[in-house]
């Protein structure tokens, strides 16, 4: 017998497509990228790369990307210090260049591809990674100061999260010509 998805399973999945298609269309498209670079589903080159700059952005980010698996197998199961440096050191670097690229304008999209980038299991660690990657210098002060601003106080002081694995993954979709009937 096949399982059958729960109505709140649909419901949550168009939460998660109507939360994406609220972000900007140039935060799509680096969420769309960064899932095909770190899930390893297409040639994000081929794919995205519009120019030698763009090109050299994504190799940039597959170097920086091949932390996930180390940083997926790390999770914390708790707030043992002990585990926290080796998982948030690569956590906090992969935001900084995510961040740096000045596509995820907020907490909200941040975290939006960093569940589907990790899953459900990073969602307590990250506010501080996302805090510690937007006060880096790297990044120009009124950005830190957007960034920074963008997290809400219940998702900086939220005392639990939900261990519900995201559903909607979006992918790049082909543009199909109309054709008048």
């Amino acid at each position: 017998m096949g399982t059958q998805a729960r109505p709140a399973d649909g419901a949550m999945t168009l939460a998660e497509m109507k939360e994406f298609a609220a972000f900007p269309g140039a935060t799509q498209r680096y969420i769309r990228r960064s899932l095909d670079v770190g899930l390893e589903r297409e040639d994000a080159l081929t794919r995205w790369s519009r120019d030698v700059i763009e090109a050299a952005s994504i190799r940039a980010q597959r170097r920086v990307y091949e932390r996930l698996d180390h940083v997926r197998e790390l999770v914390p199961d708790d707030s043992g210090l002990d585990a926290v440096e080796p998982f948030l050191a690569p956590l906090v670097t992969m935001t900084a260049f995510d961040l740096g690229q000045d596509r995820l304008a907020s907490f909200g999209s941040y975290r939006f591809l960093y569940e589907r980038l990790i899953g459900a299991n990073v969602r307590p660690w990250l506010p501080g990674a996302f805090c510690a990657a937007a006060a880096l210098p790297h990044l120009h002060p009124e950005k830190r100061r957007v960034l920074l601003q963008s997290i809400s106080e219940a998702a900086a002081t939220a005392p639990g999260w939900s261990n519900r694995e995201p559903s909607f993954f979006p992918e790049w979709v082909e543009k199909v010509e109309m054709r008048a009937n």
